[in-house]
């Protein structure tokens, strides 16, 4: 099944709809690329950028005649967004989406998709903490996770059409169950995250004097966990509370998992503190084998050169940018 479209309509172009265009126009995916932003100002960047063929601040309008539609906005759009373009989608068009949650977005666009339009969400599992048009790179789904949950009703066809799409731009796709994603993505990327957020906004609020020397001599752990805290916040606000559930699950562990440290720490037990260094250096370790990784301390990144289109600072958080 060729992995080609004829119109590639993406609904929201911020780092990764705007990475979408990029990679799909080189690797010769599309013909059209058509663009929808809610925000003038955001569409004039794209075009100035020449991501596109075609421009417009209505949604419905890009998405006509589109064989391929892509929803690159905030999670907490989707539903009007959906509702705004299921009149003017094309029978037999493919409608997918890149948000970090998925159960979600089958509540709130599956009930608007229409007959004959195959819908099939996704998540590519990557990114930046940068946003917006201009953060975009053509290689930043290169040998990453790009995540389809396909319904049981969506033609095979279909799904293997989307999934050379996705494999043509770089990417590993793997298909699986929408609740399955959210369990597994809430512990992988969304409570690392709030954890980030809450890390960092303890600094933010300790007096004046003390945040600055925190500042001053950041070590590697605290100076991710600010990158981490630095991705867009509307994007992050939807996804928590979007996936609500599994994260509340998976925070529940991981604070219980927390106390059982600060009790080791209290009393001094040595054993217990180091059984569990021991057993997440072998996590390390698996996720290095995996390829997902690389040897280097600080994450492998280097810091001669600040972060630049060409020499991305991958890490997983996946979603769209606030368009």
């Amino acid at each position: 099944m060729s992995p080609h479209f004829r119109k590639l309509a993406l609904i929201g172009i911020g780092l990764i709809g705007s990475s979408i265009a990029l990679a799909a126009r080189r690797q010769g995916l599309v013909e059209v690329i058509s663009i929808a932003t809610r925000r003038q100002e955001t569409l004039d960047e794209a075009r100035e950028l020449g991501l596109g063929d075609i421009y417009t601040l209505d949604a419905a309008e890009a998405v006509r005649g589109a064989d391929l539609v892509i929803l690159c906005a905030p999670v907490g759009a989707y539903g009007a967004l959906a509702a705004a373009i299921a009149p003017a989608l094309e029978p037999g068009a493919i409608l997918s989406d890149v948000g970090s949650v998925k159960e979600h977005v089958v509540k709130v666009v599956g009930p608007h998709v229409p007959a004959g339009v195959h819908f099939i969400p996704g998540h590519p599992i990557a990114g930046t903490e940068h946003s917006g048009p201009a953060a975009g790179f053509a290689e930043l789904f290169a040998g990453r996770w790009c995540v389809l949950t396909p319904g049981p009703d969506v033609p095979q066809a279909a799904t293997d059409r989307l999934v050379g799409f996705w494999q043509a731009m770089g990417s590993m796709v793997e298909c699986m169950d929408a609740a399955h994603h959210d369990m597994v993505l809430a512990i992988t990327s969304h409570i690392p995250h709030l954890v980030a957020y809450n890390i960092v906004g303890t600094v933010a609020d300790l007096e004046a004097d003390t945040k600055s020397e925190v500042i001053k001599f950041s070590a590697s752990g605290f100076r991710d966990f600010t990158r981490i805290a630095a991705s867009d916040p509307v994007m992050w606000r939807d996804v928590f509370l979007t996936n609500r559930d599994a994260v509340l699950e998976m925070l529940g562990r991981f604070l219980e998992d927390l106390s059982v440290l600060q009790r080791a720490v209290r009393t001094g037990d040595g054993p217990a503190l180091e059984n569990l260094f021991t057993r997440t250096r072998a996590i390390r370790r698996s996720i290095i084998n995996a390829g997902q990784e690389t040897e280097a301390p600080d994450f492998g990144r280097p810091h001669d050169a600040p972060p630049a289109p060409d020499m991305p600072f991958i890490r997983e958080h996946g979603g769209g940018d606030d368009a």
